[in-house]
């Protein structure tokens, strides 16, 4: 299996390449019309499977469930999953890498986070022993096969997030993402310490990092940004609109050209692209390496 090659390409080509965080297959339908990176979120999974913050309330089954349903349905799009922390235990976090590989993900990002975690970009963040984080991340190096792997860090003191970016970029992770970057002056130096390494950047609506456009992000040695909660933050925008709209007009929903400009015909036609292809031309089967874009 080859899958991870198609990520490790991307992000190795110029500039720096987008990854649209996706909560749901609704969301991540519309994502595939404009984008061909997904990064399935932790934060995002945790609020649409569960109603829950992101402080750990994961079960790895279902985000194993979940990307093989987001696989299946967009074989040709490039899918990096959160795994938190592995699910706390080394063998877990290793099977986890093990059966996301199978079905077809293309990255995990593991982080060095200890229990109770926290989102990347809150308060009250505790990290592991850096040599407990190391030894859970080469385990899980030593699994995969060909999948991209991004080590992360939560780190929050600064000698500790210079010490930790220069221990990961030794690795043999694909990528360093260090989570909260607080300024562009971060950037720069995390980028300097991570050495050839290639760095991710978590970029998130209302959190601790710059809001920067692709091409500043590449200016500055960025290789790949991930957009955790863009699709969730909208439709929590978008719905609170449409009942507060709703509750205003006595329960008449507007028409639809008045209105959202979505109703019964432009949401299946968006379902539809998601039906199996048949005949020349179609889409292969699910997870098939053929399938990547």
């Amino acid at each position: 299996m080859t899958y991870g090659s198609t990520l490790r390409d991307r992000i190795a080509a110029p500039g720096t390449t987008p990854l649209i965080g996706v909560h749901d297959m609704y969301s991540a339908s519309l994502a595939a019309r404009h984008y061909d990176g997904m990064f399935v979120s932790g934060f995002g999974f945790a609020a649409s499977h569960y109603g829950l913050p992101d402080i750990g309330f994961i079960a790895w089954p279902d985000m194993v469930a979940f990307v093989r349903r987001l696989r299946g349905a967009f074989p040709r799009h490039d899918p990096l999953v959160d795994i938190d922390d592995g699910y706390v235990v080394t063998e877990v976090a290793c099977h986890v890498v093990a059966s996301l590989e199978r079905i077809g993900a293309l990255g995990v990002v593991l982080e060095d986070q200890r229990r109770p975690r926290r989102c990347g970009h809150a308060d009250g963040k505790q990290v592991l022993p850096l040599d407990e984080y190391l030894d859970k991340l080469e385990a899980v190096l030593a699994t995969r096969r060909d999948l991209v792997v991004v080590a992360r860090t939560d780190a929050t003191d600064e000698d500790d997030i210079v010490l930790r970016a220069k221990a990961l970029a030794a690795t043999g992770a694909d990528v360093v993402l260090v989570d909260g970057v607080r300024s562009v002056e971060w950037i720069r130096r995390i980028r300097a310490e991570a050495g050839a390494k290639p760095v991710l950047f978590n970029q998130i609506a209302g959190g601790r990092s710059p809001r920067l456009p692709l091409g500043e992000l590449s200016a500055l040695g960025v290789d790949a940004v991930v957009y955790s909660t863009a699709c969730l933050f909208a439709a929590h925008r978008a719905i609170e609109a449409a009942l507060t709209e709703l509750k205003a007009a006595d329960g008449r929903l507007a028409p639809v050209e008045e209105h959202t400009g979505v109703g019964v015909a432009e949401s299946t036609a968006l379902l539809e692209r998601n039906l199996p292809r048949r005949g020349r031309g179609g889409a292969p089967a699910p997870g098939a390496p053929g399938g990547l874009s």
